[in-house]
């Protein structure tokens, strides 16, 4: 199967304006609606919006230091800080779910009038609003965790708009005010499902793991299976950025010589096969009398 990971190279900078922006605009007129309205499910939409804006801020930064040139004290630049803002992103989320919960089930026990009216056109507007803004990063989600983020927080938001108008639709028929902290608690379960899969990847590759998508198994059984290669040792595969991703190895090829187009070869089949940009291939002869230290599974 062949990736091609040239997606690092795409600029989101318009789309994280306009994204930002647009979402910026709506926070200001969404809560001011909310307070004048009593909605407590426009107040949590408008909180939870500005917890995007955060997020898109957060991964727009990211993608901009992802593109520093290396220093001697940061030999691979900033690349690093898109899997950070991920994290981050994922765990501000997280807390936006906590405080709309919170008092949604204060809501319950002290519920207040709701202007149906206002809520229906206002989280309408958000559809709008929230789907446009996921559009722009629709191209980038499989191949970025970062622009994912951005693309989830987004997505989500236009689903849970569109719950608000239908809350709202029900309320200004039946005056069921218990919708309200109803509606909200529903929000905060499609964010914290949307997130769970965004906070285990972003973690993973922070904590140095095999990125998704790349098999393991498959990279080793390439190498070994090179000609002349007799064993694979010291393979370490991980992210340095949510779009890159590195592999060091040690390949143990007796009695052969190794020129630069062995080696280049080698490069480019894993980056065609398995989406690796950045490969560091040592190779040993396998006869001196000191074997490889890092030759065994557990030695790090």
């Amino acid at each position: 199967m062949s990736h091609h990971h040239d997606h690092a190279a795409e600029n989101y900078d318009r789309a994280f304006a306009i994204g930002i922006a647009l979402n910026m605009a709506f926070v200001v007129v969404e809560a001011a609606f909310g307070l004048t309205a009593g909605s407590l499910a426009l107040l949590a939409d408008a909180g939870h919006n500005l917890s995007d804006v955060l997020g898109l801020l957060l991964a727009w930064g990211a993608s901009y230091l992802a593109k520093r040139r290396p220093t001697p004290r940061r030999t691979y630049g900033l690349r690093r800080s898109s899997i950070l803002a991920a994290l981050f992103n994922a765990l501000l989320l997280l807390m936006a779910v906590g405080a709309i919960a919170w008092e949604a089930i204060g809501r319950f026990f002290h519920p207040g009038a709701v202007a149906g009216g206002t809520v229906i056109a206002v989280a309408a507007v958000g559809v709008v609003i929230n789907t446009i803004t996921a559009l722009l990063f629709m191209s980038g989600r499989q191949h970025d965790l970062n622009i994912r983020g951005a693309f989830l927080h987004m997505a989500a938001d236009a689903a849970v708009s569109l719950g608000v108008v239908v809350a709202g639709t029900i309320m200004a028929l039946t005056g069921a005010v218990w919708l309200d902290p109803a509606i909200s608690l529903v929000i905060a379960a499609v964010i914290a499902v949307g997130t769970w899969d965004l906070l285990r990847q972003s973690l993973n590759l922070s904590m140095d793991a095999v990125p998704a998508g790349i098999n393991e198994t498959g990279v080793r059984a390439f190498l070994a299976g090179l000609p002349g290669v007799i064993e694979v040792h010291d393979l370490h595969i991980w992210a340095l950025s949510t779009t890159e991703t590195a592999l060091t190895v040690h390949l143990v090829k007796p009695a052969a010589t190794v020129d630069d187009d062995w080696l280049a070869g080698i490069s480019h089949e894993l980056h065609d096969r398995f989406g690796i940009e950045h490969a560091t291939i040592q190779v040993e002869c396998g006869q001196g009398s000191k074997p490889c230290k890092l030759a065994p599974d557990e030695v790090v």
